[in-house]
């Protein structure tokens, strides 16, 4: 086997990413990088009947965007290509038949469905000591038939898993699996040994759903008398129920595919950085990584046994994180579709209006919701404007409100700079500090106790007609709040 790490992700093309999909591959890579190995992309369609079709061009497009980059692959060839199954077909016959020969596999004849015992999920074994005449017999008369794995009926597999340890199962309670189908084809099961053995590939690193068939992959290596490689299983990822509860992640929990978090306006690096704490952590207390960062710090080790739980929150944390370590410069382009401000007053303004955002949104779709309050300004209580730490009450509020309407209905150059003097100037003859001045001006132009940017950002955002506008609105709503009080 190569002294070289080898590992390699292979999906089948069904559909989206799952995140589960993309942890595996995640992993494969970092272990691989990490030990100065290779990544191998396959291409696993054998089951012609789950293949949909452009599946194989969103494995391509998911990983680039990931920047999961392999090394080998259907795309850029290698030397123990294809690496599309289909197109091995050919190989994959002559390996299922030499284990005919010796012994470690069998010809079943049975139609489907037919000879399952009602003791023991799945077959039989009916055709398992079937005679050589038999045998030949049914293959003269043309007889369709699928090939088997004859699997020891005593005794036990063994083997160290690097994530969980020695473990052992009984050969007993394995099954007869079929490991070439009825048209040629073969199995999952079985073509991923071979070709796992015929790409050199040194280390499986998969979910802990396929520890059970292990064993049976084991054999093969065994039966074919192949050296085995290492297994690294993979702790499932469950998600959160409504109730609290957890269970194994799925579309009921939202978005599960790679591509859908995308486009809801999450990061690659951040998903990316997310999906890497699902599962494994790092022997430190850090947690927002770049990708030349997981690598350092990946290994094998740090993988847990107990399953991961998606949690939107955490993932919102590290996104967020990701955002506002962006460049300026990146994030004003990327986020401007999000924004959908085209042609509207804002858009002149969107690099300021950007700055504001970048360190507080935790993803991209954010920025509509964080924004609208620009575009039409929300119905709001005014006891929002009582304030102990700013000592703001509805009387002071309006106070400082007709005060701030009387200087900024004087200004023309409504530039921040001129703002910020003008407001600086009023709270010093009030004897305030700027923070009680911009109080219930802040709240008055967006009526919101949260706002991204404080009073100066949204004046100069909104332009001196509509700011007029909304400091008006707050004195009447103010005045006619006292009235109602009075009465």
């Amino acid at each position: 086997m190569s002294e070289t790490v080898r590992t390699r992700f292979a999906p089948s093309p069904t559909g989206y990413m799952h995140i589960g999909n993309l942890r595996t591959a995640l992993f494969a890579y970092l272990f691989a990088k990490s030990q100065n190995g290779k990544f191998i992309l396959r291409i696993e369609d054998t089951d012609q009947g789950r293949y949909v079709e452009g599946a194989v061009d969103v494995i391509y497009e998911t990983l680039k965007t990931a920047r999961l980059y392999h090394d080998e692959g259907p795309d850029i060839g290698g030397e123990y290509g294809p690496y599309v199954q289909s197109e091995r077909k050919g190989m994959y016959r002559q390996f299922a038949l030499e284990l005919v020969e010796k012994g470690a596999a069998y010809y079943c004849f049975c139609q489907k469905g037919e000879k399952e015992s009602e003791s023991m999920e799945g077959y039989d074994r009916h055709c398992r000591n079937l005679s050589k005449e038999e045998v030949e017999a049914q293959l003269a008369a043309g007889k369709p038939y699928v090939i088997r794995q004859r699997i020891p009926l005593e005794g036990s597999t063994s083997w160290n898993d690097l994530v969980y340890g020695e473990i052992s199962v009984e050969n007993s309670t394995l099954d007869d699996q079929v490991l070439l189908k009825s048209d040629g084809m073969p199995t999952y099961n079985f073509a991923n040994v071979v070709d796992d053995h015929l790409m050199n590939i040194t280390h499986i690193i998969r979910g802990s759903e396929y520890l059970s068939s292990n064993p049976k992959y084991l054999l093969l290596y065994d039966a074919f008398g192949w050296e085995r490689p290492q297994y690294i299983h993979l702790p499932i990822i469950n998600g959160k129920n409504p109730d609290g509860s957890i269970s194994k992640l799925s579309k009921r929990h939202g978005a599960v595919s790679f591509q859908a978090l995308v486009e809801q306006g999450y990061l690659p690096e951040g998903i990316i950085n997310y999906i890497a704490l699902l599962g494994w952590s790092p022997k430190t207390e850090q947690e927002i990584f770049s990708m030349d960062g997981l690598i350092a710090q990946f290994s094998i080790a740090g993988v847990h046994k107990s399953p991961a739980v998606f949690d939107y929150q955490k993932l919102d944390w590290v996104n967020g994180q990701h955002i506002s370590m962006m460049d300026p410069e990146e994030f004003i382009r990327m986020a401007l579709p999000y924004a959908r401000i085209e042609g509207t007053f804002l858009e002149p303004k969107w690099r300021k209006l950007a700055s504001l955002l970048q360190s507080r949104i935790s993803k991209l779709s954010e920025i509509p919701e964080k924004i609208s309050f620009l575009f039409q300004l929300p119905d709001y209580d005014t006891e929002l404007f009582v304030n102990k730490k700013n000592k703001s009450t509805l009387e002071t509020s309006a106070a400082i409100l007709r005060q701030a309407i009387d200087c900024l209905s004087a200004v023309q150059d409504w530039s921040e700079e001129t703002l910020l003097g003008t407001l600086t100037e009023l709270a010093g003859r009030l004897g305030l500090k700027l923070g009680p001045l911009t109080w219930p001006v802040r709240l008055s132009l967006s009526g919101l106790l949260a706002t991204p940017g404080g009073a100066i950002d949204i004046l100069y955002l909104l332009g001196r007609e509509e700011s007029l506008k909304r400091l008006e609105n707050g004195i009447r709503r103010l005045e006619n709040k006292n009235l109602v009080d009075e009465k």
